[in-house]
C-alpha cells in the first residue's frame, strides 16, 4: 500500500462490500478525499459541513472498522469541511509545529504516583488553553516523560482545534532561530511566527539561561502570547530557581504559573510502562520478564523502552523465543549502548556558553578571571566525565602540561567543597551535557 489514495479506496471498497451503495458512495464520497494519517489519526476532508455531517453520523463507524481490519489498530476520524483544510495545511506546514508525534499521546503515557499530578496539569491544560494553569512549567530527569506529555498537549488541541496556531520549539533551537533572523534581516518575520502562537511549546528551556539577548527575546514573547491570552507549556531538566543564569523577569514568570514535576518512577509504575510498550509493539511478555526488567532499570523511561524494541529486535529479526536470558542480555546491551560520554569539544562548548565566553578563551592563553575559571571547571568535567588522560585533557584544552591540569582539578574539587555558587556551576553545566546527550 504506497499512499493515502490507495487507503482511501481500500477504505470505499469496504463501505461497498458491507452495505453501502454505489450511489451512496458517490453522493457522499466523490468529492471527499483524504488529507492525512498518522499512527492513529485518519483526516479525510469534504466540502461542506452538511456532508461532513452525514458521514459522521451514517460511515463514521464503518470507516473506523475498514481501517482497523487494515492496520489492526484504532483509529481516530477527523472531518474537515470547506475553507478549514486551508487552515489546516498552514498549521501542518508551520515549521517550528509539532514534530513527528507518533505515541505521544494522553492514552499511551502510563500515570503512576512519581508522575499523576503533571499529567493531570497537562489534561487540564489541554482542555482548557489560556484558561487552566498558564503558564505550565514541567520538570524532571531527562528520560522521563516531560517530552511526552509537551507533545500530548500539542496532540489534543490539535486534534480539537485544528486551526489553532501550534509552535514546537526546543531551548537551543530558539537562539540559533534567533541568530539566524537577525543575521538574514528577518527578525520580524521571525517574532509574528512565535508571538502570534495560540500554543507555544517550549522543550529543555534550560538552555537559554546565560543567553541575555536571548533571554530578552524570549521574554517578549512570553509577554505577547501571555497577555493575548494564550497557552505557554515549558519543560526543563530542573526548576527556574536552580537555573541560575536564569534572567529573574523569566524565572518569576515562569513560578507564577504552574510548577509540576515528574519523578522516577515506583517499581509497580515501571511494570505498567514495561507491559504497556509491550503491548504496542506486540510483543508478549511473561510476567517474570516484566518484573526482572522493572526491578533493573529504575531511573530512565528511555531505556525501559529500548529494552522492549532490543527483545522485539530478537523475535523479529532472530525469530528467537524471549527468555529471562533474553532480557538480561537487551538490558546490558542498553545500559553499555546508554552510556553516552561526552566529547571534550561538548564540554568546552558548554563551559564558554555558562561563562559567556568564546571557546578559544578557554583553549588560548587568557589569565584572566572569567575564561580562567572556565579552562578549569572544563578540565575538571573532562576528568569526571571521561576517560580522558591527563595529558588528553590538557591537549584538548590548548596544549596545558600534566602540572596545570592536575593543579586545576583540584581547584575545582576544592571550590566544589567550599562554595555552594561552585558547586551550582558544576551541576548546572553536567546537567546541560547530560540534557544534550539524552
Amino acid at each position: 500500500m504506497n499512499s493515502l489514495n490507495d487507503i482511501w479506496q481500500v477504505i470505499l471498497k469496504y463501505l461497498s462490500a458491507h452495505g453501502v451503495s454505489d450511489t451512496a458512495i458517490r453522493t457522499w464520497f466523490d468529492d471527499s478525499e483524504p488529507v492525512e494519517m498518522d499512527d492513529c489519526r485518519f483526516v479525510i476532508h469534504t466540502v461542506n459541513s452538511f456532508k461532513r455531517n452525514v458521514i459522521n453520523e451514517r460511515f463514521e463507524q464503518m470507516i473506523k472498522d475498514s481501517l482497523k481490519e487494515l492496520f489492526a489498530a484504532d483509529f481516530d476520524i477527523e472531518i474537515l469541511a470547506g475553507d478549514e483544510i486551508k487552515d489546516y495545511i498552514i498549521t501542518e506546514k508551520e515549521e517550528n509545529s509539532l514534530p513527528e508525534t507518533a505515541g505521544y499521546t494522553f492514552d499511551r503515557f502510563t500515570v503512576g504516583a512519581s508522575n499523576r499530578y503533571a499529567h493531570a496539569a497537562a489534561m487540564a491544560v489541554a482542555e482548557k488553553p489560556g484558561q487552566a494553569y498558564n503558564p505550565l512549567f514541567i520538570y524532571g530527569n531527562s528520560g522521563l516523560g516531560k517530552t511526552h506529555l509537551l507533545l500530548s498537549i500539542g496532540q489534543y488541541i490539535h486534534r480539537k482545534s485544528p486551526s489553532k496556531r501550534i509552535v514546537y520549539i526546543k531551548g537551543d533551537e530558539f537562539t540559533n532561530n534567533m541568530v539566524r533572523s537577525i543575521r538574514n534581516g528577518t527578525a520580524e518575520e521571525f517574532r509574528t511566527k512565535y508571538r502570534n502562537a495560540d500554543l507555544f511549546l517550549v522543550d529543555d528551556i534550560q538552555f537559554i539561561a546565560g543567553r541575555p539577548q536571548t533571554q530578552e527575546e524570549f521574554f517578549h514573547t512570553f509577554n505577547n502570547i501571555y497577555e493575548a491570552g494564550h497557552q505557554i507549556v515549558v519543560t526543563s531538566d530542573r526548576p527556574p530557581k536552580e537555573m541560575s543564569l536564569l534572567d529573574d523577569r523569566l524565572r518569576t514568570r515562569f513560578e507564577g504559573g504552574l510548577m509540576a514535576d515528574i519523578q522516577p518512577p515506583d517499581v509497580e509504575t515501571r511494570m505498567a510502562i514495561t507491559r504497556n510498550k509491550a503491548s504496542q509493539l506486540g510483543l508478549v511478555l511473561s510476567d517474570a520478564a516484566i518484573v526482572y526488567i522493572a526491578e533493573k532499570i529504575t531511573a530512565n523511561i528511555r531505556q525501559l523502552e529500548g529494552v522492549i524494541k532490543k527483545l522485539t529486535a530478537y523475535k523479529d529479526i532472530l525469530n528467537e523465543v524471549i527468555t529471562i536470558e533474553s532480557v538480561q542480555r537487551a538490558i546490558n546491551d542498553v545500559i553499555r549502548d546508554g552510556v553516552v560520554i561526552p566529547k571534550p569539544e561538548e564540554i568546552i562548548r558548554e563551559c564558554a556558553h555558562y561563562y559567556q565566553i568564546d571557546e578559544k578563551d578557554i583553549t588560548g592563553q587568557s589569565r584572566s578571571a572569567k575564561p580562567t575559571m572556565a579552562r578549569q571547571v572544563a578540565m575538571y568535567l573532562m576528568r569526571s566525565l571521561t576517560n580522558m588522560s591527563l595529558k588528553e585533557i590538557g591537549a584538548s584544552c590548548g596544549d596545558r602540561n600534566h602540572t596545570t591540569v592536575l593543579s586545576s582539578i583540584r581547584k575545582v574539587e576544592e571550590g566544589i567543597k567550599a562554595s555552594s555558587e561552585t558547586a551550582a556551576t558544576v551541576r548546572d553545566i553536567t546537567s546541560n551535557l547530560n540534557s544534550q546527550q539524552s
